[in-house]
């Protein structure tokens, strides 16, 4: 063995010796403790661990709920992009729903057009189906377009609606009852009269004929002394408004039962501006009966309505 080897040897016994070797008791509680370290760092880290699982389950348990809806709103609407996006284009399973025909106004708004036809205009001319036709029951056969009044004399009462007449026509015409055989004498006529007022004036003239009747209670015709009186009466539902009166006076001398009076009937009735009049007249002093002028006053407006359309 060299020197330097034996040197090395002497050295290591000296450090060796001034060292003092530990008791193994020592030792031993210096490995417990080690190792009740190494476990509690262990469930420390379990510990963290655990507790990260379970934050982590709240907050996924949290997002699987579903958030509260928000109250409702008016769909804002988004201005189209300007840079080369595309809007999307509708589904084409998607029906577009039909707009309300429309046209622009000279202001630039937009006006809904009617759904219905164009305003109906006032007729100018009165054909002859405007003309009511009596029932088969009450003809006579005995029709006559001879000009004469359409209106009794109310004191001489002046109408100031003659003016606005754009056009009138008249007829004669006699009517018997149903039980009347057929080529007797008529049991009565009428004096059946249409005239077409300017637009907003056929009323006017319904208006003037009641005055006119509230302002003749009573009068005396020419060529006849006896006294005549007028009275209105319930004109009932006849087109749009109606004017019904009355004219009555003693039977003469000697025709008649004694007290009994001769009855005339007057009614008018207006539709739109058209006005149309049913003036009972009689036949050698016989009096108009309400239901027969009722009767016919229907089929007269009947009559106006289906010509007006």
């Amino acid at each position: 063995m060299s020197a330097e080897l034996s040197d090395l040897y002497r050295s290591l016994t000296v450090v060796a010796d001034g060292v003092e070797v530990a008791h193994p008791e020592l030792v031993r509680r210096h490995a417990d403790r080690r190792a009740r370290v190494r476990v509690a760092g262990s469930a420390l880290a379990v510990a963290v661990l655990l507790g990260g699982v379970a934050v982590g389950g709240r907050l996924a348990f949290s997002a699987d709920r579903p958030a509260p809806l928000p109250p409702p709103a008016a769909t804002p609407v988004s201005p189209l992009p300007t840079g080369s996006a595309r809007a999307p284009s509708p589904s084409p399973s998607a029906s577009p729903s039909s707009p309300t025909p429309s046209h622009a106004t000279p202001s630039g708004t937009r006006s809904v057009e009617p759904t219905g036809g164009a305003t109906a205009r006032p007729p100018t001319s009165i054909p002859d189906r405007a003309f009511f036709v009596l029932a088969a029951a009450n003809r006579t056969g005995l029709e006559s377009t001879a000009p004469g009044p359409v209106l009794p004399a109310l004191c001489g009462t002046r109408y100031r609606s003659e003016s606005a007449v754009v056009q009138r026509r008249a007829r004669s015409i006699a009517y018997k009852r149903p039980e009347t055989p057929q080529g007797n004498v008529p049991d009565g006529s009428y004096r059946h009269s249409i005239a077409i007022y300017r637009p907003g004036r056929a009323d006017d003239a319904l208006r003037e004929l009641r005055q006119a009747v509230r302002a003749c209670p009573q009068q005396t015709m020419p060529d006849d002394t006896r006294t005549w009186r007028q009275r209105l009466l319930d004109p009932g539902a006849y087109g749009d408004e109606s004017v019904l009166f009355e004219l009555r006076a003693p039977y003469p001398q000697g025709m008649g039962d004694p007290g009994a009076h001769e009855v005339r009937l007057v009614r008018a009735v207006r539709v739109d501006d058209v006005v149309t009049v049913l003036w009972e007249q009689g036949w050698e002093y016989t009096a108009a009966e309400r239901a027969q002028v009722d009767a016919d006053s229907r089929r007269a407006v009947a009559a106006i309505e289906k010509w007006l359309g």
